[in-house]
Protein backbone atom coordinates (compact mmCIF):
# COMPACT_ATOMS: atom_id res chain seq x y z
CA UNK A 1 0.00 0.00 0.00
CA UNK A 2 1.11 3.55 -0.72
CA UNK A 3 1.99 5.77 2.26
CA UNK A 4 2.48 9.48 2.73
CA UNK A 5 5.97 8.81 4.06
CA UNK A 6 6.91 7.11 0.79
CA UNK A 7 5.38 9.90 -1.31
CA UNK A 8 6.98 12.69 0.70
CA UNK A 9 10.42 11.12 0.33
CA UNK A 10 10.11 10.51 -3.43
CA UNK A 11 11.74 12.57 -6.16
CA UNK A 12 9.47 14.13 -8.75
CA UNK A 13 9.66 11.25 -11.21
CA UNK A 14 9.00 8.61 -8.56
CA UNK A 15 6.22 10.72 -7.00
CA UNK A 16 4.52 10.95 -10.39
CA UNK A 17 4.94 7.23 -11.00
CA UNK A 18 3.50 6.32 -7.60
CA UNK A 19 0.36 8.33 -8.41
CA UNK A 20 0.02 6.95 -11.92
CA UNK A 21 -3.59 6.33 -12.87
CA UNK A 22 -5.13 8.62 -10.25
CA UNK A 23 -5.94 11.18 -12.95
CA UNK A 24 -6.62 9.42 -16.26
CA UNK A 25 -3.62 9.67 -18.63
CA UNK A 26 -2.59 12.97 -16.98
CA UNK A 27 0.73 12.59 -15.12
CA UNK A 28 1.28 16.35 -15.28
CA UNK A 29 -1.08 16.81 -12.34
CA UNK A 30 0.98 14.73 -9.94
CA UNK A 31 4.16 16.23 -11.37
CA UNK A 32 3.05 19.75 -10.48
CA UNK A 33 1.72 18.76 -7.04
CA UNK A 34 5.12 17.26 -6.09
CA UNK A 35 6.52 20.67 -5.11
CA UNK A 36 3.91 21.01 -2.35
CA UNK A 37 5.40 18.16 -0.27
CA UNK A 38 5.40 17.21 2.52
CA UNK A 39 1.75 16.23 2.81
CA UNK A 40 0.60 15.58 6.36
CA UNK A 41 -2.70 13.96 5.43
CA UNK A 42 -4.37 12.18 2.55
CA UNK A 43 -6.96 14.97 2.50
CA UNK A 44 -4.22 17.53 1.96
CA UNK A 45 -2.80 15.51 -0.94
CA UNK A 46 -6.23 15.22 -2.58
CA UNK A 47 -6.76 18.96 -2.28
CA UNK A 48 -3.31 19.75 -3.70
CA UNK A 49 -3.99 17.62 -6.78
CA UNK A 50 -7.39 19.25 -7.25
CA UNK A 51 -5.84 22.70 -6.93
CA UNK A 52 -3.36 21.91 -9.72
CA UNK A 53 -6.30 21.16 -11.98
CA UNK A 54 -8.33 24.14 -10.81
CA UNK A 55 -5.55 26.60 -11.60
CA UNK A 56 -4.51 24.97 -14.89
CA UNK A 57 -5.27 26.61 -18.25
CA UNK A 58 -8.64 25.67 -19.71
CA UNK A 59 -6.91 23.80 -22.55
CA UNK A 60 -5.23 21.51 -20.01
CA UNK A 61 -8.52 20.99 -18.15
CA UNK A 62 -10.25 20.10 -21.42
CA UNK A 63 -7.46 17.65 -22.21
CA UNK A 64 -8.00 16.00 -18.83
CA UNK A 65 -11.72 15.62 -19.51
CA UNK A 66 -11.10 14.20 -22.99
CA UNK A 67 -8.59 11.72 -21.55
CA UNK A 68 -11.49 9.88 -19.94
CA UNK A 69 -13.37 7.19 -21.87
CA UNK A 70 -17.06 7.25 -22.62
CA UNK A 71 -19.24 5.22 -20.30
CA UNK A 72 -19.93 1.84 -21.87
CA UNK A 73 -18.25 3.19 -24.98
CA UNK A 74 -15.91 1.94 -27.68
CA UNK A 75 -12.95 1.60 -25.33
CA UNK A 76 -14.95 -0.66 -23.04
CA UNK A 77 -16.11 -2.81 -25.95
CA UNK A 78 -12.53 -3.01 -27.28
CA UNK A 79 -11.27 -3.77 -23.74
CA UNK A 80 -8.76 -0.93 -23.98
CA UNK A 81 -9.78 0.87 -20.77
CA UNK A 82 -7.22 1.53 -18.07
CA UNK A 83 -7.33 -0.86 -15.12
CA UNK A 84 -8.88 1.88 -12.99
CA UNK A 85 -11.65 2.66 -15.50
CA UNK A 86 -12.35 -1.03 -16.03
CA UNK A 87 -12.77 -1.48 -12.27
CA UNK A 88 -15.10 1.49 -11.98
CA UNK A 89 -17.32 0.67 -14.94
CA UNK A 90 -17.46 -2.95 -13.81
CA UNK A 91 -18.58 -2.02 -10.27
CA UNK A 92 -21.38 0.06 -11.77
CA UNK A 93 -22.49 -2.88 -13.93
CA UNK A 94 -21.65 -1.10 -17.19
CA UNK A 95 -19.71 -4.10 -18.47
CA UNK A 96 -22.94 -6.09 -18.26
CA UNK A 97 -25.56 -3.88 -19.88
CA UNK A 98 -28.69 -5.23 -21.49
CA UNK A 99 -29.03 -4.38 -25.20
CA UNK A 100 -31.60 -1.70 -24.33
CA UNK A 101 -29.36 -0.14 -21.66
CA UNK A 102 -26.37 -0.21 -23.99
CA UNK A 103 -28.38 1.43 -26.79
CA UNK A 104 -29.66 4.12 -24.39
CA UNK A 105 -26.16 4.95 -23.14
CA UNK A 106 -24.77 5.09 -26.69
CA UNK A 107 -27.54 7.50 -27.69
CA UNK A 108 -26.81 9.68 -24.66
CA UNK A 109 -23.06 9.59 -25.35
CA UNK A 110 -23.66 10.85 -28.89
CA UNK A 111 -26.03 13.61 -27.79
CA UNK A 112 -23.68 14.71 -25.01
CA UNK A 113 -20.62 14.86 -27.27
CA UNK A 114 -22.58 16.77 -29.89
CA UNK A 115 -23.65 19.39 -27.35
CA UNK A 116 -20.51 19.78 -25.24
CA UNK A 117 -17.61 18.48 -27.31
CA UNK A 118 -16.23 16.20 -24.62
CA UNK A 119 -17.23 12.87 -23.06
CA UNK A 120 -19.70 12.56 -20.20
CA UNK A 121 -17.78 12.16 -16.93
CA UNK A 122 -19.43 10.62 -13.88
CA UNK A 123 -17.88 9.13 -10.75
CA UNK A 124 -19.79 5.89 -11.26
CA UNK A 125 -18.62 4.42 -7.95
CA UNK A 126 -20.84 7.05 -6.37
CA UNK A 127 -20.90 9.01 -3.12
CA UNK A 128 -20.49 5.84 -1.01
CA UNK A 129 -17.85 4.28 -3.28
CA UNK A 130 -19.84 1.11 -3.92
CA UNK A 131 -21.08 1.88 -7.41
CA UNK A 132 -24.16 3.59 -8.82
CA UNK A 133 -26.89 1.53 -10.42
CA UNK A 134 -27.32 1.69 -14.17
CA UNK A 135 -30.67 3.43 -13.72
CA UNK A 136 -29.00 6.10 -11.56
CA UNK A 137 -26.28 6.58 -14.17
CA UNK A 138 -28.78 6.94 -17.01
CA UNK A 139 -30.95 9.36 -14.99
CA UNK A 140 -27.89 11.51 -14.20
CA UNK A 141 -26.81 11.40 -17.84
CA UNK A 142 -30.23 12.61 -19.01
CA UNK A 143 -30.39 15.35 -16.36
CA UNK A 144 -26.94 16.75 -17.07
CA UNK A 145 -27.63 16.94 -20.79
CA UNK A 146 -29.79 19.93 -19.90
CA UNK A 147 -26.94 21.87 -18.24
CA UNK A 148 -25.26 24.91 -19.72
CA UNK A 149 -21.78 24.26 -21.21
CA UNK A 150 -19.77 26.23 -18.62
CA UNK A 151 -21.56 24.58 -15.73
CA UNK A 152 -21.19 21.12 -17.26
CA UNK A 153 -17.48 21.70 -17.86
CA UNK A 154 -17.03 22.46 -14.15
CA UNK A 155 -19.25 19.53 -13.14
CA UNK A 156 -17.10 17.20 -15.24
CA UNK A 157 -13.98 18.35 -13.38
CA UNK A 158 -15.71 17.86 -10.03
CA UNK A 159 -16.55 14.29 -10.99
CA UNK A 160 -12.97 13.73 -12.08
CA UNK A 161 -11.79 14.81 -8.64
CA UNK A 162 -14.19 12.34 -7.04
CA UNK A 163 -12.90 9.58 -9.32
CA UNK A 164 -9.35 10.52 -8.31
CA UNK A 165 -10.30 10.53 -4.62
CA UNK A 166 -11.64 6.99 -4.78
CA UNK A 167 -8.58 5.82 -6.72
CA UNK A 168 -6.32 7.37 -4.08
CA UNK A 169 -8.30 5.59 -1.37
CA UNK A 170 -7.61 2.32 -3.18
CA UNK A 171 -3.89 3.06 -3.46
CA UNK A 172 -3.63 3.99 0.22
CA UNK A 173 -5.97 1.26 1.46
CA UNK A 174 -8.05 4.01 3.05
CA UNK A 175 -11.63 3.27 4.08
CA UNK A 176 -13.67 6.22 5.44
CA UNK A 177 -15.42 4.10 8.08
CA UNK A 178 -16.76 7.02 10.11
CA UNK A 179 -18.13 8.69 6.99
CA UNK A 180 -19.67 5.39 5.91
CA UNK A 181 -21.47 5.06 9.24
CA UNK A 182 -23.04 8.50 8.98
CA UNK A 183 -23.90 7.98 5.29
CA UNK A 184 -25.54 4.63 6.04
CA UNK A 185 -27.53 6.04 8.95
CA UNK A 186 -28.82 8.82 6.70
CA UNK A 187 -29.90 6.27 4.10
CA UNK A 188 -31.76 4.20 6.67
CA UNK A 189 -33.40 7.26 8.22
CA UNK A 190 -34.65 8.24 4.75
CA UNK A 191 -36.77 5.07 4.55
CA UNK A 192 -39.51 6.82 6.52
CA UNK A 193 -41.57 9.31 4.51
CA UNK A 194 -45.06 10.80 4.70
CA UNK A 195 -47.94 9.28 2.69
CA UNK A 196 -48.15 10.58 -0.86
CA UNK A 197 -44.39 11.03 -0.92
CA UNK A 198 -43.40 7.55 0.21
CA UNK A 199 -45.27 5.97 -2.69
CA UNK A 200 -43.32 8.11 -5.21
CA UNK A 201 -39.98 7.39 -3.58
CA UNK A 202 -39.73 10.97 -2.29
CA UNK A 203 -38.64 12.12 1.16
CA UNK A 204 -41.01 14.22 3.25
CA UNK A 205 -41.09 14.06 7.04
CA UNK A 206 -43.30 16.66 8.71
CA UNK A 207 -43.89 17.28 12.37
CA UNK A 208 -45.44 14.37 14.33
CA UNK A 209 -46.61 12.30 11.37
CA UNK A 210 -46.11 8.54 11.58
CA UNK A 211 -42.91 8.87 9.53
CA UNK A 212 -41.66 11.59 11.86
CA UNK A 213 -42.29 9.47 14.94
CA UNK A 214 -40.59 6.50 13.29
CA UNK A 215 -37.50 8.64 12.64
CA UNK A 216 -37.46 9.68 16.29
CA UNK A 217 -37.58 6.06 17.42
CA UNK A 218 -34.77 5.10 15.05
CA UNK A 219 -32.56 7.91 16.30
CA UNK A 220 -33.29 7.06 19.92
CA UNK A 221 -32.54 3.39 19.27
CA UNK A 222 -29.22 4.14 17.60
CA UNK A 223 -28.21 6.50 20.38
CA UNK A 224 -28.97 3.91 23.07
CA UNK A 225 -27.99 0.66 21.39
CA UNK A 226 -25.31 1.54 18.83
CA UNK A 227 -23.61 4.62 20.25
CA UNK A 228 -23.61 4.07 24.01
CA UNK A 229 -25.31 7.25 25.20
CA UNK A 230 -25.97 7.12 28.94
CA UNK A 231 -29.43 8.69 28.74
CA UNK A 232 -31.83 8.84 25.79
CA UNK A 233 -35.34 10.25 25.69
CA UNK A 234 -37.94 11.76 23.38
CA UNK A 235 -39.13 14.92 25.10
CA UNK A 236 -42.51 16.65 25.17
CA UNK A 237 -42.00 18.48 21.87
CA UNK A 238 -40.63 15.39 20.09
CA UNK A 239 -36.92 16.17 20.35
CA UNK A 240 -34.65 13.12 20.57
CA UNK A 241 -32.14 13.82 23.34
CA UNK A 242 -29.02 11.75 23.98
CA UNK A 243 -26.61 12.49 26.84
CA UNK A 244 -23.09 11.09 27.14
CA UNK A 245 -21.75 12.02 30.55
CA UNK A 246 -18.29 13.34 31.20
CA UNK A 247 -15.88 12.13 33.88
CA UNK A 248 -17.99 14.17 36.30
CA UNK A 249 -21.71 13.76 35.74
CA UNK A 250 -22.29 17.23 37.15
CA UNK A 251 -19.86 18.87 34.70
CA UNK A 252 -21.15 21.31 32.10
CA UNK A 253 -22.14 19.89 28.73
CA UNK A 254 -21.45 20.70 25.13
CA UNK A 255 -24.79 21.00 23.32
CA UNK A 256 -25.04 19.99 19.67
CA UNK A 257 -27.54 18.68 17.15
CA UNK A 258 -29.87 19.70 14.35
CA UNK A 259 -33.34 18.83 13.02
CA UNK A 260 -34.69 15.60 11.57
CA UNK A 261 -37.85 16.92 9.91
CA UNK A 262 -37.62 17.71 6.17
CA UNK A 263 -39.18 19.90 3.54
CA UNK A 264 -41.52 18.28 1.03
CA UNK A 265 -39.61 16.18 -1.50
CA UNK A 266 -36.38 17.19 0.22
CA UNK A 267 -32.91 15.76 0.71
CA UNK A 268 -31.47 13.24 3.15
CA UNK A 269 -28.83 15.39 4.85
CA UNK A 270 -30.27 18.83 5.62
CA UNK A 271 -30.45 18.88 9.40
CA UNK A 272 -29.93 15.16 9.87
CA UNK A 273 -26.19 15.39 9.26
CA UNK A 274 -25.89 17.53 12.39
CA UNK A 275 -27.40 14.76 14.50
CA UNK A 276 -25.55 11.83 12.97
CA UNK A 277 -22.03 13.32 13.00
CA UNK A 278 -21.89 13.84 16.79
CA UNK A 279 -23.58 10.45 17.26
CA UNK A 280 -20.61 8.90 15.43
CA UNK A 281 -18.23 10.81 17.72
CA UNK A 282 -19.99 9.54 20.85
CA UNK A 283 -19.98 6.02 19.45
CA UNK A 284 -16.18 6.19 19.07
CA UNK A 285 -15.73 7.56 22.59
CA UNK A 286 -17.91 4.76 23.95
CA UNK A 287 -15.93 2.12 22.02
CA UNK A 288 -12.72 3.48 23.54
CA UNK A 289 -14.24 3.60 27.03
CA UNK A 290 -13.30 7.27 27.07
CA UNK A 291 -14.92 10.09 29.00
CA UNK A 292 -14.22 13.79 28.54
CA UNK A 293 -14.08 16.46 31.26
CA UNK A 294 -17.51 17.62 30.09
CA UNK A 295 -20.72 15.96 28.95
CA UNK A 296 -22.06 15.82 25.41
CA UNK A 297 -25.76 16.37 24.73
CA UNK A 298 -26.95 15.61 21.20
CA UNK A 299 -30.44 16.79 20.28
CA UNK A 300 -32.35 15.72 17.21
CA UNK A 301 -34.69 18.70 17.00
CA UNK A 302 -38.18 17.64 16.03
CA UNK A 303 -39.09 20.62 13.88
CA UNK A 304 -37.27 23.43 12.09
CA UNK A 305 -38.78 23.69 8.62
CA UNK A 306 -42.27 25.01 9.38
CA UNK A 307 -43.93 22.64 6.91
CA UNK A 308 -46.94 21.42 8.86
CA UNK A 309 -47.67 24.40 11.12
CA UNK A 310 -46.81 28.09 10.77
CA UNK A 311 -44.61 27.93 13.86
CA UNK A 312 -40.94 27.16 13.14
CA UNK A 313 -37.98 26.11 15.28
CA UNK A 314 -40.36 24.27 17.61
CA UNK A 315 -37.62 21.91 18.78
CA UNK A 316 -34.77 24.32 19.41
CA UNK A 317 -37.16 27.09 20.47
CA UNK A 318 -38.45 24.89 23.28
CA UNK A 319 -34.88 24.59 24.62
CA UNK A 320 -34.61 28.37 24.81
CA UNK A 321 -38.01 28.77 26.48
CA UNK A 322 -39.68 30.22 23.38
CA UNK A 323 -42.44 27.68 22.79
CA UNK A 324 -45.61 29.76 22.43
CA UNK A 325 -48.66 28.03 23.93
CA UNK A 326 -50.87 29.74 21.33
CA UNK A 327 -49.23 27.56 18.68
CA UNK A 328 -51.06 24.56 20.11
CA UNK A 329 -54.30 25.78 18.54
CA UNK A 330 -52.85 26.11 15.03
CA UNK A 331 -54.38 23.67 12.56
CA UNK A 332 -52.63 21.94 9.66
CA UNK A 333 -54.04 21.58 6.13
CA UNK A 334 -56.24 18.68 7.32
CA UNK A 335 -57.61 20.64 10.27
CA UNK A 336 -55.54 18.76 12.89
CA UNK A 337 -54.38 21.12 15.61
CA UNK A 338 -50.90 20.90 17.07
CA UNK A 339 -52.46 20.04 20.41
CA UNK A 340 -54.27 17.08 18.83
CA UNK A 341 -51.14 15.95 16.94
CA UNK A 342 -49.13 16.00 20.16
CA UNK A 343 -51.77 14.00 22.01
CA UNK A 344 -51.90 11.42 19.19
CA UNK A 345 -48.10 11.12 19.36
CA UNK A 346 -48.24 10.52 23.12
CA UNK A 347 -46.55 13.82 24.02
CA UNK A 348 -47.55 15.59 27.23
CA UNK A 349 -48.01 19.34 26.69
CA UNK A 350 -47.85 19.84 30.46
CA UNK A 351 -44.17 18.92 30.24
CA UNK A 352 -43.29 21.54 27.60
CA UNK A 353 -42.04 24.13 30.07
CA UNK A 354 -39.55 21.63 31.50
CA UNK A 355 -37.69 21.44 28.18
CA UNK A 356 -36.14 24.88 28.68
CA UNK A 357 -32.41 24.58 29.36
CA UNK A 358 -30.38 26.52 31.88
CA UNK A 359 -27.58 28.12 29.79
CA UNK A 360 -25.30 28.08 32.84
CA UNK A 361 -25.20 24.27 32.54
CA UNK A 362 -23.72 24.41 29.04
CA UNK A 363 -20.39 25.35 27.50
CA UNK A 364 -21.92 26.30 24.17
CA UNK A 365 -23.67 24.97 21.08
CA UNK A 366 -22.06 23.69 17.88
CA UNK A 367 -23.75 22.41 14.74
CA UNK A 368 -22.54 20.63 11.62
CA UNK A 369 -24.66 21.11 8.51
CA UNK A 370 -24.58 20.56 4.77
CA UNK A 371 -23.78 23.92 3.17
CA UNK A 372 -26.98 24.11 1.10
CA UNK A 373 -25.13 26.22 -1.45
CA UNK A 374 -22.56 26.04 -4.28
CA UNK A 375 -19.55 27.82 -2.74
CA UNK A 376 -17.58 24.92 -1.24
CA UNK A 377 -18.42 22.71 -4.21
CA UNK A 378 -17.09 25.28 -6.67
CA UNK A 379 -13.85 25.66 -4.70
CA UNK A 380 -13.26 21.89 -4.32
CA UNK A 381 -13.27 22.29 -0.53
CA UNK A 382 -14.88 19.66 1.71
CA UNK A 383 -15.37 21.86 4.81
CA UNK A 384 -16.09 25.51 5.56
CA UNK A 385 -16.25 27.44 8.83
CA UNK A 386 -19.37 29.56 9.30
CA UNK A 387 -18.80 33.16 10.36
CA UNK A 388 -22.42 34.14 10.86
CA UNK A 389 -25.95 32.96 10.19
CA UNK A 390 -27.54 35.71 8.16
CA UNK A 391 -30.23 37.87 9.63
CA UNK A 392 -33.32 37.90 7.44
CA UNK A 393 -36.51 39.81 6.89
CA UNK A 394 -39.43 38.82 4.67
CA UNK A 395 -42.33 40.76 3.18
CA UNK A 396 -45.45 40.10 1.15
CA UNK A 397 -46.50 42.97 -1.07
CA UNK A 398 -49.01 43.98 -3.69
CA UNK A 399 -48.82 46.67 -6.36
CA UNK A 400 -52.15 48.00 -7.60
CA UNK A 401 -52.67 49.84 -10.89
CA UNK A 402 -55.47 49.60 -13.45
CA UNK A 403 -56.39 46.59 -15.53
CA UNK A 404 -57.09 47.66 -19.11
CA UNK A 405 -57.28 46.36 -22.66
CA UNK A 406 -53.87 45.30 -23.97
CA UNK A 407 -54.74 46.32 -27.52
CA UNK A 408 -56.33 49.73 -26.95
CA UNK A 409 -54.35 51.20 -24.03
CA UNK A 410 -51.37 53.23 -25.32
CA UNK A 411 -48.03 52.39 -23.76
CA UNK A 412 -47.68 55.84 -22.21
CA UNK A 413 -51.08 55.67 -20.57
CA UNK A 414 -50.80 52.32 -18.83
CA UNK A 415 -50.80 51.69 -15.08
CA UNK A 416 -49.11 48.29 -15.31
CA UNK A 417 -48.61 46.66 -11.90
CA UNK A 418 -46.54 43.75 -13.27
CA UNK A 419 -44.14 46.07 -15.09
CA UNK A 420 -43.60 47.93 -11.81
CA UNK A 421 -42.91 44.66 -10.01
CA UNK A 422 -40.42 43.69 -12.72
CA UNK A 423 -38.66 47.02 -12.35
CA UNK A 424 -38.51 46.51 -8.59
CA UNK A 425 -37.12 43.00 -9.03
CA UNK A 426 -34.21 44.29 -11.12
CA UNK A 427 -33.50 46.95 -8.49
CA UNK A 428 -33.49 44.28 -5.78
CA UNK A 429 -30.94 42.28 -7.78
CA UNK A 430 -28.65 45.30 -8.35
CA UNK A 431 -28.89 46.57 -4.77
CA UNK A 432 -28.00 43.23 -3.17
CA UNK A 433 -25.19 42.49 -5.65
CA UNK A 434 -23.45 45.74 -4.68
CA UNK A 435 -22.68 44.61 -1.10
CA UNK A 436 -20.66 41.54 -0.05
CA UNK A 437 -22.57 38.81 1.84
CA UNK A 438 -25.93 40.48 1.15
CA UNK A 439 -28.66 38.67 -0.78
CA UNK A 440 -32.18 39.74 -1.69
CA UNK A 441 -34.79 37.77 -3.58
CA UNK A 442 -38.19 38.31 -5.12
CA UNK A 443 -39.26 34.69 -4.96
CA UNK A 444 -42.96 34.99 -5.85
CA UNK A 445 -44.62 37.07 -8.55
CA UNK A 446 -48.31 36.64 -9.28
CA UNK A 447 -50.83 38.47 -11.42
CA UNK A 448 -54.21 37.46 -9.94
CA UNK A 449 -56.68 36.47 -12.66
CA UNK A 450 -54.19 37.56 -15.29
CA UNK A 451 -55.08 37.33 -18.97
CA UNK A 452 -52.98 37.40 -22.12
CA UNK A 453 -54.80 40.44 -23.47
CA UNK A 454 -55.10 42.50 -20.29
CA UNK A 455 -52.61 45.01 -18.84
CA UNK A 456 -52.03 43.72 -15.29
CA UNK A 457 -53.89 45.77 -12.71
CA UNK A 458 -52.51 43.94 -9.69
CA UNK A 459 -49.29 42.09 -8.95
CA UNK A 460 -48.44 40.29 -5.74
CA UNK A 461 -44.84 39.63 -4.80
CA UNK A 462 -42.57 38.46 -1.99
CA UNK A 463 -39.29 39.93 -0.80
CA UNK A 464 -36.58 38.16 1.20
CA UNK A 465 -33.49 40.10 2.37
CA UNK A 466 -30.58 38.46 4.23
CA UNK A 467 -27.19 39.68 5.43
CA UNK A 468 -24.51 38.83 7.97
CA UNK A 469 -25.50 41.84 10.09
CA UNK A 470 -28.88 43.29 10.93
CA UNK A 471 -27.67 46.76 9.92
CA UNK A 472 -26.74 45.74 6.38
CA UNK A 473 -29.99 43.79 6.03
CA UNK A 474 -32.13 46.69 7.23
CA UNK A 475 -30.35 49.29 5.08
CA UNK A 476 -31.05 47.17 2.01
CA UNK A 477 -34.70 46.63 2.96
CA UNK A 478 -35.18 50.36 3.49
CA UNK A 479 -33.62 51.21 0.13
CA UNK A 480 -35.85 48.68 -1.62
CA UNK A 481 -38.94 50.13 0.04
CA UNK A 482 -37.90 53.64 -1.02
CA UNK A 483 -37.41 52.43 -4.61
CA UNK A 484 -40.83 50.72 -4.54
CA UNK A 485 -42.40 53.97 -3.44
CA UNK A 486 -40.61 55.91 -6.19
CA UNK A 487 -41.58 53.42 -8.89
CA UNK A 488 -45.23 53.51 -7.89
CA UNK A 489 -45.29 57.32 -7.68
CA UNK A 490 -43.77 57.63 -11.14
CA UNK A 491 -46.15 55.06 -12.65
CA UNK A 492 -49.31 56.25 -10.88
CA UNK A 493 -49.69 53.11 -8.76
CA UNK A 494 -50.07 52.35 -5.10
CA UNK A 495 -48.83 49.41 -3.01
CA UNK A 496 -49.04 47.55 0.27
CA UNK A 497 -46.09 45.83 1.95
CA UNK A 498 -46.42 43.59 5.02
CA UNK A 499 -43.46 42.32 7.02
CA UNK A 500 -44.08 38.64 7.73
CA UNK A 501 -40.85 37.49 9.39
CA UNK A 502 -37.75 38.96 10.99
CA UNK A 503 -34.79 37.01 12.36
CA UNK A 504 -31.67 38.53 13.85
CA UNK A 505 -28.23 37.66 12.53
CA UNK A 506 -26.33 35.13 14.61
CA UNK A 507 -22.58 35.73 14.34
CA UNK A 508 -20.41 32.84 15.47
CA UNK A 509 -18.81 33.21 18.88
CA UNK A 510 -15.13 34.00 18.12
CA UNK A 511 -13.67 31.38 20.49
CA UNK A 512 -15.92 28.65 19.10
CA UNK A 513 -15.35 29.65 15.49
CA UNK A 514 -11.63 29.45 16.20
CA UNK A 515 -12.07 25.91 17.55
CA UNK A 516 -13.68 24.88 14.28
CA UNK A 517 -10.85 26.55 12.37
CA UNK A 518 -8.20 24.67 14.36
CA UNK A 519 -10.19 21.44 13.88
CA UNK A 520 -10.13 21.89 10.11
CA UNK A 521 -6.45 22.85 10.03
CA UNK A 522 -5.57 19.71 12.00
CA UNK A 523 -6.86 17.68 9.03
CA UNK A 524 -4.37 19.36 6.73
CA UNK A 525 -7.09 21.47 5.10
CA UNK A 526 -7.16 25.25 4.61
CA UNK A 527 -9.62 27.30 6.61
CA UNK A 528 -12.32 28.78 4.42
CA UNK A 529 -14.81 31.10 6.10
CA UNK A 530 -18.29 31.81 4.79
CA UNK A 531 -21.64 33.03 6.08
CA UNK A 532 -24.78 30.93 6.16
CA UNK A 533 -27.60 32.33 4.10
CA UNK A 534 -30.01 29.70 5.43
CA UNK A 535 -31.51 29.67 8.90
CA UNK A 536 -30.53 26.97 11.41
CA UNK A 537 -31.34 25.76 14.91
CA UNK A 538 -28.08 27.44 15.97
CA UNK A 539 -29.88 30.78 15.52
CA UNK A 540 -32.17 29.91 18.42
CA UNK A 541 -29.41 28.66 20.70
CA UNK A 542 -27.38 31.76 19.83
CA UNK A 543 -29.84 33.75 21.92
CA UNK A 544 -28.80 32.01 25.14
CA UNK A 545 -25.26 30.64 24.64
CA UNK A 546 -22.24 30.91 22.32
CA UNK A 547 -22.58 29.00 19.04
CA UNK A 548 -20.57 28.18 15.93
CA UNK A 549 -21.16 26.02 12.85
CA UNK A 550 -19.19 23.88 10.41
CA UNK A 551 -20.38 23.37 6.84
CA UNK A 552 -19.93 20.21 4.76
CA UNK A 553 -19.76 20.42 0.98
CA UNK A 554 -22.77 19.19 -0.95
CA UNK A 555 -22.64 17.55 -4.38
CA UNK A 556 -24.60 18.61 -7.47
CA UNK A 557 -23.49 22.23 -7.05
CA UNK A 558 -24.51 22.14 -3.41
CA UNK A 559 -28.23 21.87 -4.11
CA UNK A 560 -30.45 21.36 -1.05
CA UNK A 561 -34.17 21.08 -0.26
CA UNK A 562 -34.12 18.77 -3.27
CA UNK A 563 -33.76 15.01 -3.83
CA UNK A 564 -30.43 15.73 -5.59
CA UNK A 565 -28.93 16.83 -2.26
CA UNK A 566 -25.91 14.57 -1.74
CA UNK A 567 -22.64 14.16 0.16
CA UNK A 568 -19.69 11.77 -0.12
CA UNK A 569 -18.48 9.36 2.51
CA UNK A 570 -14.99 10.91 2.29
CA UNK A 571 -16.21 14.44 2.99
CA UNK A 572 -18.35 13.12 5.82
CA UNK A 573 -15.35 11.32 7.29
CA UNK A 574 -13.53 14.67 7.42
CA UNK A 575 -16.56 16.27 9.07
CA UNK A 576 -16.63 13.61 11.82
CA UNK A 577 -12.89 13.92 12.36
CA UNK A 578 -13.14 17.71 12.55
CA UNK A 579 -15.81 17.27 15.24
CA UNK A 580 -13.52 14.88 17.10
CA UNK A 581 -10.73 17.46 16.87
CA UNK A 582 -13.04 20.08 18.36
CA UNK A 583 -13.96 17.74 21.22
CA UNK A 584 -10.28 17.14 21.96
CA UNK A 585 -9.49 20.86 21.88
CA UNK A 586 -12.30 21.55 24.30
CA UNK A 587 -11.09 18.80 26.61
CA UNK A 588 -7.59 20.30 26.54
CA UNK A 589 -8.96 23.79 27.26
CA UNK A 590 -10.80 22.52 30.33
CA UNK A 591 -7.89 20.58 31.88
Amino acid sequence: MLTLELLNAANQADFTALLDGVYEHSPWIAGQAWSQRPFKSLAQLKLALAEVVRTAPQEAQLGLIRAHPELAGKAMVAKSLTAESTNEQSKAGLTNCTPTEFETIQRLNAAYNAKFGFPFILAVRGPRGLGLTKSEIIATFERRLGNQPDFEFAESLRNIHRIAEIRLNDKFGHEPTLGNAVWDWAEELAVDSDPGYFERGELCVTYLTDAHQSCAKRLAGWMADDCGFDEVQIDAVGNVVGIYHGTDRQAKRLLTGSHYDTVRNGGKYDGRLGILVPMACVRELHKQGRRLPYGIEVVGFSEEEGQRYKAVFLGSGALTGQFNAQWLDQADADGVTMREAMAQAGLDINELAKIKRDPARYLGFVETHIEQGPVLNALDLPLGVVTSINGSVRYLGEIVGMASHAGTTPMGMRRDAAAAAAELTLHVERRAAAVPDLVATVGMLEVPNGSINVVPGRCRFSLDVRATTNEVRDACAQDIQAELRAICDRRGLHFTLEETMRAAAAPSAPAWQQRWEHAVQALGLPVFRLPSGAGHDAMMLHQVMPQAMLFLRGLNAGISHNPLEAITNDDTELCVRAFQNLLDQLASDLT
